[in-house]
């Protein structure tokens, strides 16, 4: 399989988990609580995921936020992918 590194030089992989727990907590809050960070680097990771994607990804809805049609997309093919990266790492790293 041939992978593009410069895909992955621009863009930090952790940024993606961030946005994940973005999306799954509808509040960058509670995604930097469940992450073990501060809010405010929640906050400069989203940013420059913006920044990456050309898109707000999310727009804020009381307390919390809304993922936008990209960030649903962006999800949907995320959420298997980095699924099956933990099947992978669980089946060969030791405990």
């Amino acid at each position: 399989m041939i992978i593009c590194e410069d895909t992955f030089d621009a863009l930090d992989l952790n940024l993606l988990m961030v946005f994940l727990r973005i999306y799954k907590e509808r509040s960058l809050t509670l995604a930097a609580k469940s992450l073990g960070v501060t809010q405010p680097a929640v906050s400069n990771s989203l940013a420059k995921l913006r920044e990456k994607f050309g898109d707000p990804l999310f727009t804020r809805v009381g307390r919390g936020v809304s993922p936008t049609r990209a960030a649903d997309k962006i999800a949907a093919e995320l959420c298997p992918a980095m699924r099956q990266i933990e099947v992978t790492l669980l089946s060969y790293l030791k405990n």
